[in-house]
C-alpha cells in the first residue's frame, strides 16, 4: 500500500511528517492495525501478512529531502518526495485554499490518491480545505449528499462512532440525519455490530429540546428505515454510559465535544498525579496503579489513534491533528494503510445504501 502524507499540514510541519513517515514504514507492518484493534473487532482477513507500506511525502522537496537527510533516512526506506510549491495555512477559507491553491501540498497529495498513485491520503492540515479538496477531486460515494469526519471515541462499554467531528459546521438537516447514516455504517464495517443504537446530541432527551437543525434531523432519523436502532436525543452525559453505539451532530458541535473529551482526559490525568504525589503512601501506591493508569492512558491518547476517516468520500482518507506529533502521524498513516487493506469506502458505500 501506498500511502500519500500532506508534508506541510500539521501545526510543526515537515519535522511530524518526515519522523512520523519514518517510524511507520520502518515499523512491523501488524502494529499498524493495533490502535484500530482497540477501536473494536477486527475481521479475520485483517490477520492475513500483508505487503510493504510505502509512503509519499508531498512538499516544498528541497525542506523535505534535507529534512530526511537530518532524520537519517537511508536508502531502504520506502519513502518519495512530490514537489508543491504552495501551503495551505489553518488560517486559509477552504473554498479559497481548493480554487486558488492549485499546487498546494494538500491539493497534489489529494489528486495524487484520485488519479490512482496512492491508495490512501493523510493531512493534518485545515480540515475544512482538506474536506473540499477530496470532495471535488475525489469526489463523493454515491448517496453521500456530504462527507463527513468520523472519530472514535473509547468508553468502558466499547467504542463509541462520533459523527460529525468537524468537517461541517454548518449542515442542514438532511445531511445531520445523515451523518447519523454514515456513523452506523462505519460502527457496521469496522465494529460489525449489525444492528448499531444511534443517537441525536441535544441538550435534553425530551422531543421539544434542542434547535431547529435538531429537531428537523430528529424527524429525518425517526421516519429512517434501516440497519440500526434509532433511540432519539442523546445528552452529553449519557456519551460514555453505554446507552449508545454512535452519535449523529453538527460539525461545529462534534468538534467541541472532541476537544473537550481530549482536555477533560488530559486535566484528569494532571489531577490523578497531582494525588498520587501528595504523601510517600500516595507514592508507594501510585507503583502499584500505575500500570492500570498507563493502559487507560494509551487508549485515549490521540496520538496512539493518529487520525479520523473523512467518510462519504471515493478513497481513504484520513485526517490528523493539527498539532500532531510524530507518533500521531505515523498513527495516521497506519489508519490510512489499515483503510485501504480493508477496502472501506467501498465497504461504507454498500453499507449506506442497505441502511438506506
Amino acid at each position: 500500500m501506498r500511502v500519500v502524507v500532506d508534508a506541510f499540514g500539521s501545526d510543526h510541519a515537515p519535522g511530524p511528517e518526515v519522523a512520523g513517515a519514518l517510524r511507520a514504514v520502518r515499523a512491523p507492518r501488524q502494529a499498524g492495525a493495533g490502535a484500530l484493534e482497540r477501536r473494536g473487532r477486527e475481521d479475520q482477513d485483517d490477520r492475513r501478512e500483508r505487503g510493504a507500506l510505502e509512503v509519499v511525502l508531498v512538499g516544498d522537496s528541497a525542506q523535505l529531502d534535507a529534512a530526511l537527510a537530518r532524520a537519517g533516512r537511508t536508502p531502504s526506506d520506502p519513502i518519495a518526495v512530490v514537489h508543491a510549491s504552495e501551503v495551505v495555512t489553518m488560517d486559509d477559507h477552504p473554498a479559497h485554499a481548493f480554487r486558488s491553491k492549485l499546487d498546494s501540498s494538500m491539493r497534489v497529495a489529494v489528486a495524487r490518491v484520485a488519479d490512482g498513485q496512492g491508495d490512501a491520503v493523510v493531512s493534518a492540515g485545515n480540515s475544512g480545505a482538506m474536506l473540499a479538496c477530496a470532495l471535488f477531486v475525489m469526489g463523493r460515494l454515491p448517496g453521500v449528499e456530504r462527507p463527513a469526519i468520523v472519530t472514535v471515541l473509547p468508553t468502558p462499554t466499547g467504542p463509541l462512532v462520533l459523527c460529525d467531528a468537524g468537517g461541517n459546521v454548518e449542515p442542514k438537516a438532511s445531511q445531520v440525519a445523515q451523518f447519523g447514516v454514515l456513523a452506523a455504517a462505519y460502527d457496521q464495517v469496522v465494529h460489525g455490530r449489525e444492528r448499531p443504537r444511534l443517537g441525536l446530541l441535544s441538550n435534553g432527551a425530551e422531543p421539544g429540546k434542542g434547535t431547529q437543525l435538531t429537531r428537523d434531523a430528529h424527524a429525518l432519523l425517526s421516519a429512517a428505515r434501516g440497519g440500526f436502532q434509532y433511540v432519539g436525543y442523546v445528552e452529553g452525559s449519557d456519551l460514555f454510559r453505554g446507552v449508545i453505539d454512535c452519535i449523529a451532530t453538527d460539525g461545529f458541535t462534534g468538534n467541541v465535544v472532541l476537544k473537550t473529551c481530549e482536555g477533560i482526559a488530559e486535566g484528569m490525568f494532571g489531577l490523578v498525579r497531582q494525588e498520587l504525589e501528595k504523601t510517600p503512601l500516595a507514592r508507594l501506591g501510585s507503583a502499584l496503579v500505575a500500570p492500570a493508569l498507563r493502559g487507560v492512558a494509551k487508549r485515549i491518547d490521540y496520538t496512539e489513534i493518529g487520525g479520523a476517516l473523512l467518510a462519504g468520500v471515493t478513497r481513504p482518507t484520513v485526517i490528523a491533528h493539527g498539532r500532531s506529533d510524530a507518533q500521531a502521524i505515523a498513527s495516521a498513516i497506519r489508519a490510512a494503510d489499515h483503510f485501504a487493506e480493508r477496502a472501506l469506502p467501498e465497504r461504507l458505500g454498500a453499507a449506506i445504501a442497505a441502511l438506506g
